[in-house]
């Protein structure tokens, strides 16, 4: 029994009261921009947006990167994102000479990973997208990171994502529950995602989730599960090294939801040692000699340090330090179930071509 796990519960469980006054300001919040009372701006440009309904990770960095990947050889594309914990305000442009505090960790990663693609950050997307497209005069169009909730800017095509076993259906508000925006503003996206599922998700429980999720006839519905990659060493990409059976690994990350990775190492490895930190830490070199120290503790012959992509762009500032360390990097992105990945895939095309081809008719 978690008696931690107990007490988090109950705590949050008596912050009902708080839970139901902010979810009261969210519902006419969100009635005020339904009745035009509080305008949303429409750009004639294809705006793409992905986000969740609930704080914590959902995959929308790997959903990104997803549509990075599939977009940047076909269009012009670019990116826009708050930039969470970043050292910086306003609007940035990233750079040849750009690093994550100045950016943000995700957005570093879109950087890093799509030099070609320009990668922006503003805490308000109203003006961040003006001042990307005037920029950049060629693009065709824009991927709007974890901005579902941010009603001032109507993008034209939303994709929603919810975690399996834990689906906004059957969340509350927060501080209850993780819910930041209502249930009941699924209605606006044109996907919905159900991320993280089991690999071996049956047709039966696929059409539970459905039933209880009831999309508009308008939506469609995928199923994603996480498909990790051979990890790579963080200052050489060609240096990939696989995880085995005889490894011990230890496990350095400060990511939000930790717990899928923590289930394939335990899968995968014979066994595994974690030092964990809060989403967004920003490491210090203090946080490195720390595991270090544990990483020379471990008495095993085959052992080596992991994290995430999102902390090895915090990371890297440790050149010195990291080229001495046997310390990899865990990629991963999504995989669509029940082969349905050419069908989202077509989705976006269409309504980015569709979009152009609109465009090109005015």
């Amino acid at each position: 029994m978690n008696f931690n796990t107990i007490f988090l519960t109950s705590f949050r469980v008596l912050l009902l009261p708080l839970a139901v006054l902010y979810g009261a300001f969210i519902k006419v919040r969100n009635w005020l921009f339904d009745k035009q009372y509080l305008s949303a701006a429409r750009f004639n440009f294809p705006l793409i947006c992905v986000g969740n309904l609930a704080v914590g990770g959902t995959g929308k960095s790997p959903m990104v990167e997803y549509l990075l990947a599939l977009l940047h050889t076909r269009y012009k594309v670019a990116t826009v994102s708050r930039g969470y914990k970043r050292k910086t305000k306003g609007y940035v442009l990233a750079g040849a000479s750009t690093t994550a505090l100045e950016i943000g960790d995700e957005p570093m990663l879109f950087h890093k990973k799509f030099p070609s693609v320009p990668v922006a950050v503003g805490e308000e997307r109203l003006d961040a997208i003006p001042q990307l497209l005037h920029d950049n005069k060629d693009l065709q169009a824009i991927i709007l990171d974890d901005a579902f909730q941010h009603r001032s800017v109507q993008a034209g095509f939303n994709i929603l994502l919810t975690e399996f076993g834990n689906t906004y259906n059957h969340d509350f508000f927060l501080p209850t529950g993780d819910l930041r925006d209502e249930r009941g503003s699924a209605k606006r996206a044109q996907v919905i995602i159900v991320t993280k599922c089991p690999t071996d998700l049956t047709e039966a429980q696929r059409q539970k989730i459905m039933r209880s999720l009831r999309p508009k006839n308008y939506q469609r519905v995928f199923f994603t599960c996480i498909q990790y990659e051979t990890p790579y060493h963080i200052l050489d990409v060609a240096n990939k090294r696989p995880i085995t059976n005889e490894d011990e690994v230890l496990l350095m990350c400060g990511i939000a939801n930790p717990k899928p990775l923590k289930h394939y190492l335990h899968e995968q490895a014979r066994t595994y040692y974690q030092q964990d930190y809060a989403d967004h830490h920003i490491f210090s070199i203090d946080d490195l000699q720390d595991v270090v120290r544990q990483f020379d503790s471990i008495a095993a012959q085959h052992k080596f340090i992991i994290t995430t992509e999102k902390d090895a762009v915090r990371l890297t500032k440790f050149q010195e330090e990291l080229k001495l360390l046997p310390f990899y990097v865990l990629p991963i992105k999504h995989s669509f179930l029940f082969d349905e990945g050419p069908h989202f895939d077509e989705l976006i095309l269409s309504f980015i071509n569709g979009f152009n081809t609109n465009m090109q008719h005015e």
